[in-house]
């Protein structure tokens, strides 16, 4: 399997081409855009700064509901489930997930489990799934795990490990590379191409819709994709699954292979594509209670 793209020499300015990515790389990157598309827009009202969250959740028998996004997105893309859960009355804090590397990524959701006082229900979507099966070990106060379409990783595995395992990805041919250079260094993002990207991430949103997410993702550092995990948060964790069943990034014959395999409380929204939380907002509030309703 070809490795990460390399980056050019330094001094090179950015540039923009298309490789053809086998699926196993490709689907790997998936992940909820920047923003929600305009059709739940009315709905959406703004997140608490962690620290007003931090200070409700003292005063909730309610655990928080931390959301962590994956790779081209930041944390709006979970714009439509944070309004549900709030009107519920449930503390949300979307995490900045920085897109980094798995590692660094997990560090960072762990250090903010660490100044959430009280209960955490802990949710990712789909390489946020990687992060919160890393961030959540040693973390007493994480009580349930919910993965949306997600990657749950075994120690050792990687997203790339993963996503061969079954066929129905179409994302192969869809991923755009751009070289990334930092002081002291680089690497290389990963982009869906716009013209690909509701097909494959978005089919059952509306074309205007998809066309704005795609011109609005945040790239995800490829060897993130390849890092693999370390012991599974959802060995210890109770956990619950939302399979996408429409799904034409990660197929839906692996996340269910994912979901059963860490005994998780499995629901399967047939018509879903992978961003299930855009187009399903309610299905995913109503599992992530479920899972809250279970730490009680």
């Amino acid at each position: 399997m070809p490795g990460t793209p390399s980056v050019p020499p330094h001094g090179n300015r950015w540039f923009h081409r298309r490789v053809a990515i086998p699926a196993a790389l490709a689907v790997a990157v998936l992940t909820v855009p920047a923003v929600s598309p305009a059709s739940s827009a009315s709905s959406i009202s703004s997140a608490p700064a962690p620290s007003a969250v931090a200070a409700q959740s003292r005063h909730t028998s309610k655990p928080t509901v931390v959301l962590v996004h994956g790779a081209f997105a930041d944390s709006s893309g979970w714009s439509g489930v944070v309004a549900r859960l709030r009107h519920d009355g449930y503390p949300v804090i979307a995490a900045a997930n920085p897109l980094r590397g798995l590692d660094s990524d997990a560090t960072y959701v762990s250090s903010l489990l660490d100044a959430i006082p009280g209960p955490v229900v802990l949710v990712g979507h789909s390489y946020g799934g990687e992060v919160i099966t890393n961030a959540a070990v040693g973390h007493a106060n994480v009580k349930a795990l919910v993965y949306i379409a997600a990657f749950a990783p075994d120690q050792g595995e990687s997203g790339l490990a993963l996503v061969g395992l079954n066929p129905g990805s179409q994302l192969g041919e869809a991923l755009v590379v751009r070289p990334y250079a930092v002081a002291g260094g680089g690497g290389a993002d990963g982009y869906v191409d716009p013209a690909k990207f509701r097909t494959v991430m978005a089919a059952d949103l509306r074309g205007s819709d998809a066309e704005l997410l795609a011109a609005q993702q945040r790239p995800v550092d490829l060897a993130a994709l390849q890092a693999p995990s370390g012991v599974p948060a959802w060995k210890t964790i109770p956990s619950w699954y939302l399979v996408a069943g429409a799904d034409r990034a990660i197929p839906a014959a692996t996340e269910k292979f994912m979901a059963h395999r860490a005994g998780a409380h499995t629901v399967v929204v047939d018509d879903a594509s992978h961003l299930v939380m855009l187009s399903h907002p309610g299905r995913v509030e109503n599992l992530i209670v479920q899972a809250a309703k279970a730490t009680d």
